[in-house]
């Protein structure tokens, strides 16, 4: 955000990023104003195109597990954007890479989205938290995806080819004007080509500002837990969680 100068009205943005109380300048929006739209818009703009940084992302894991670095059949980032459906699918030569006849407890699958700028920031902050924990449960994990122009759906296949019982998708949101890094968290059970939505459970707007990183591993690691133990997910799993502050993550034995 650009520096401005204060006005009474300065206290509600404590409350919400939302663009109120913005003021005015005669007639017309303060330039202040002007200037941080443009900037936001940018921002959003950049996120769209961004690149997944698949080395800043392993270097950035501390977890010890393997990484395979997989595409879809969305040949660049225009086709990505214009032809959606394609996101969904592995390419064929990606899908040749994963290891097939094994099974796994859960896949973890890291996916640039409408926002490679979320997961480049974001994901490896959950996963060092998340993996450890599960590996001290005894979990078998899959080798963890790096997914380019990918989408949601593209969890599935992998999660199926991986024999996996539970997928889990970290993707970049769609970026707004007071979010541009902002990442989503969709989990799976029984992953399998042709899985619709209402079998999903999701966490959204994982960020410092939104959604810290304390809370999202606390819910994570509940749903993950919660869906192993009930065998399903989706709209057939209520999320019975109450989550405070001042909650503390599961502790790593």
């Amino acid at each position: 955000m650009l520096s401005f100068e204060q006005n009474s009205w300065d206290f509600l943005h404590e409350f919400t990023q939302a663009r109120i109380a913005i003021g005015r300048a005669g007639t017309s929006l303060p330039s202040y104003f002007l200037l941080d739209f443009r900037m936001a818009h940018a921002e959003a703009r950049d996120a769209v195109y961004s690149e997944l940084d698949s080395i800043k992302i392993s270097q950035d894991l501390s977890v010890g597990a393997s990484v395979i670095e997989l595409h879809t059949q969305a040949t660049d980032r225009l086709n990505y954007l214009k032809k959606p459906h394609l996101g969904k699918i592995l390419a064929e030569e990606a899908a040749c890479r994963l290891p097939t006849g094994s099974k796994y407890d859960i896949v973890f699958v890291v996916a640039d989205g409408l926002s490679a700028t979320a997961v480049n920031r974001h994901a490896a902050n959950l996963l060092n938290q998340v993996v450890p924990y599960l590996q001290s449960k005894h979990w078998e994990i899959a080798p963890i995806c790096l997914l380019r122009q990918g989408r949601v759906a593209c969890a599935d296949e992998i999660g199926e080819i991986l024999g996996a019982k539970i997928s889990v998708m970290m993707i970049g949101e769609r970026p707004g004007l007071s979010a541009a890094d902002s990442l989503g968290i969709y989990l799976t059970f029984a992953p399998k080509v042709g899985t619709t939505d209402e079998s999903r459970n999701c966490i959204s707007n994982v960020r410092p500002e939104g959604l810290d990183y304390e809370r999202a591993v606390q819910k994570l690691i509940y749903l993950i837990e919660t869906i192993n133990a009930r065998q399903i997910s989706g709209v057939h799993l209520k999320d019975e969680q109450e989550l405070f502050h001042n909650t503390p993550i599961p502790k790593i034995i």
